[in-house]
């Protein structure tokens, strides 16, 4: 398994839960990457409601025993994955690896704390395939920030454009990849998604402001964007990552305000978060290229366009699917963990030399 082209599947649920990413693709773990079809699957709602009860309650969540919800994660995952394969005519003995992400419900770097549920070997034995899966624990065991993990798969996807470039990716939160021929920088932005899912789903109990349609109806409260980004963080230098509700203590603010207002003072918060970026680059990028789910938002996509000095475009500008990167990036990893390459690096999370990571379990064989 160690040579060549390996095709991978990778499978994701991110901190906005709203569904199970998988992506398949072919890939010699570098430069060679060749994406395939992608689909998302909707978690159950009482497993999402149980996962988003954990994830709001930290301490809770830094309990040891969540063995029940863990396998419940786990049947989900393998059940999209067979779905998928199913769908889109994959044979099983055709792939080489599921690279499992999971579902992050904390993370603590400098406690050198991260936990993703998903258990690697239910996986492994649903599907019949080997399964990676523990990506961020070397990293962060070692110092690092345990994220971001995708700026090696950017890399490779803008190898060919001129530089420099910033690959953004928006889930519940925003990290952001500056590529410029081999200079590579990483690091999470602050809040994309979470903060204004979660107030509309308070306020109107809906999972997510569609097409940011509620955000363009509203007045930004300005003020209370700028007290928002005295936040420490958007000063501390990179590398650095953020755990999904870092915020949402101070966001609480916008309580007072109404529905359409509270949304685009998060919008514009989010956007506002993401220009502050560039006060941790070399040099201002020639373009942004956004993937994720928060590139749906218009009302995301036209306050970062205000901000950012540049185009902003989605990344399917340049032929690659934004809702099927995050599992791709997955596929991507795992084959890189069994050839042994880096998967972070000083410049993306901190670690002090390029670390491997990633925990192989090997599925039975009937033979």
């Amino acid at each position: 398994m160690s040579g060549g082209v390996l095709r991978a599947i990778g499978i994701i649920s991110g901190t906005s839960m709203d569904g199970i990413d998988v992506a398949v693709m072919e890939t010699d773990g570098e430069r060679h990457v060749m994406p395939g079809p992608s689909t998302t699957y909707p978690y159950a709602a009482a497993l999402s409601a149980e996962l988003r009860a954990l994830i709001a309650n930290p301490t809770l969540a830094r309990k040891a025993d969540h063995d029940d919800l863990e396998r419940a994660v786990s049947f989900a995952h393998a059940a999209a994955c067979l779905t998928f394969m199913r769908e889109h005519a994959i044979d099983t003995s055709t792939v080489d690896l599921i690279g499992l992400h999971g579902q992050t419900i904390c993370h603590r770097p400098a406690e050198k704390y991260t936990r993703q549920l998903g258990l690697a070997s239910l996986v492994a034995a649903e599907t019949g395939i080997d399964t990676v899966y523990r990506f961020r624990h070397a990293d962060v065991a070692a110092g690092g920030q345990g994220a971001p993990f995708a700026p090696v798969y950017h890399q490779a996807l803008v190898a060919k454009l001129d530089g420099p470039v910033m690959v953004l990716n928006l889930g519940g939160v925003g990290n952001v990849t500056y590529v410029d021929a081999e200079t590579l920088i990483a690091f999470d932005t602050g809040p994309a998604s979470a903060l204004i899912d979660d107030f509309v789903q308070r306020r109107l109990g809906v999972a997510f402001d569609t097409d940011g349609a509620l955000a363009a109806s509203g007045t930004v409260d300005e003020p209370l964007v700028r007290l928002l980004l005295t936040d420490p963080y958007f000063t501390q230098p990179p590398p650095k990552s953020l755990d999904r509700n870092h915020f949402h203590a101070s966001a609480n603010a916008v309580e007072r305000l109404a529905n359409a207002d509270g949304a685009a003072t998060l919008t514009a918060f989010t956007a506002q978060s993401v220009a502050a970026a560039l006060d941790h680059v070399p040099s201002p990028p020639k373009r942004w290229l956004v993937a994720g789910g928060g590139r749906h938002n218009r009302a995301i996509m036209a306050a970062l366009a205000d901000r950012l000095g540049c185009p902003v475009e989605p990344i399917e500008a340049i032929g690659h699917d934004g809702d099927g990167l995050e599992a791709q990036l997955f596929g991507y990893l795992a084959v890189r963990s069994v050839k042994g390459l880096p998967l972070s690096f000083p410049g993306t999370t901190g670690v002090p030399t390029p670390m491997t990571g990633g925990t192989l379990i090997r599925a039975a064989r009937d033979d």
